[in-house]
């Protein structure tokens, strides 16, 4: 499939892109960041809705600056899974429409796939084998990549993704929403030794993650301060827990670094456009001599240039077999 026109919707992004190959044409990504701040989180039937406004002219413009139309494309590729269900079926929905109307071939992706397969777009794409650290609002995870299309976990996160803590922690500082950047913009005035946040799993020799624990610390330490000490050092507080997430990640990283034998290390997820992990994975990979792929900001965060990416390595289903393809949340 030489051009591919790849749609993701499942989570809070409307987001469509065509693809050539390994070079994105164009990735339109329409954030909902803004609708779901007054809730302090996303709210699925909010998020399918405005879906449901968006897709459409979000498909156009991405076909308009690609420079071509449903013409010119070979394939539609989707997000099928993980995701919020009715997220995803405006998607699934959508994209089984194009296909099935222009009797094109329709590419099924999984959205993990996609935050690994961002590694192989243009500029300087990463070829296997490499070991991906994937961090996000909804995953958290170390995979070892030896061949494009597939991945084995080698560890994983045993319960909040490292995004998700993020989330938590800046609304228990009255930081708002999307919290990852804003704990990162707190957390430049502060001091991440202030707090004795704890590093959970330091001592576990795997490679699984677990955020749960520094979220009840951050709590707790909210708790005792009060309302008021808690606003006037709230800085300290979030460059404190950005500092234990972000020291999770890395020796996590290190561990599974020392545990195969890997040539190059790429970041993907909303999480990876964090300075500070960016940063440490940076200096890990420079004293091992290992090459690092820091993805552009706009391929960490949900984006279709990365489903496009992955479509590239899926089998195409042919109509009208693919009028059974449904999402799962999964």
């Amino acid at each position: 499939m030489n051009r591919i026109l790849a749609i993701e919707t499942s989570c809070d992004d409307t987001c469509a892109a065509v693809l050539e190959g390994p070079r994105a044409l164009s990735n339109i990504v329409s954030s909902q960041a803004r609708l779901h701040a007054r809730f302090g989180g996303i709210v699925p039937e909010v998020a399918s809705r405005r879906h449901l406004e968006l897709i459409n002219p979000v498909i156009d413009a991405a076909l308009e600056d690609s420079g071509g139309d449903l013409e010119s494309v070979d394939a539609i590729a989707v997000t099928v899974k993980p995701g919020l269900i009715g997220a995803l079926l405006v998607g699934v929905s959508t994209a089984k429409a194009i296909a099935a109307a222009t009797r094109k071939p329709l590419i099924a992706v999984d959205h993990l796939q996609g935050h690994v397969a961002a590694a192989y777009l243009e500029p300087d794409p990463l070829e296997p084998p490499f070991l991906a650290l994937i961090a996000s609002g909804g995953h958290t995870l170390l995979a070892e990549v030896r061949e494009a299309g597939t991945f084995a976990i080698a560890g994983q996160t045993l319960d909040d993704a490292a995004g998700e803590a993020l989330d938590k922690a800046a609304r228990l500082l009255g930081l708002g929403f999307p919290g990852g950047p804003a704990i990162q913009r707190e957390a430049a005035e502060g001091d991440p030794e202030a707090f004795g946040m704890p590093v959970a799993m330091s001592r576990d020799g795997g490679l699984d993650f677990s955020f749960s624990g520094l979220k009840t610390a951050l709590a707790y330490a909210v708790r005792d301060l009060g309302a008021e000490e808690t606003r006037e050092r709230r800085a300290d507080l979030a460059a404190s827990f950005q500092s234990a997430v972000v020291g999770q990640l890395v020796a996590k990283l290190g561990r599974a670094l020392d545990a195969g034998d890997w040539d190059a290390v790429a970041l993907g997820g909303g999480v990876a456009a964090n300075a500070l992990l960016r940063e440490r994975a940076r200096d890990l990979c420079d004293e091992r001599g290992v090459r690092l792929k820091l993805l552009p900001f706009e391929l960490c965060t949900d984006n279709a240039a990365m489903i496009g990416s992955a479509a590239r390595f899926e089998p195409p289903v042919a109509h009208p077999d693919y009028l059974a393809l449904d999402a799962a949340a999964r």
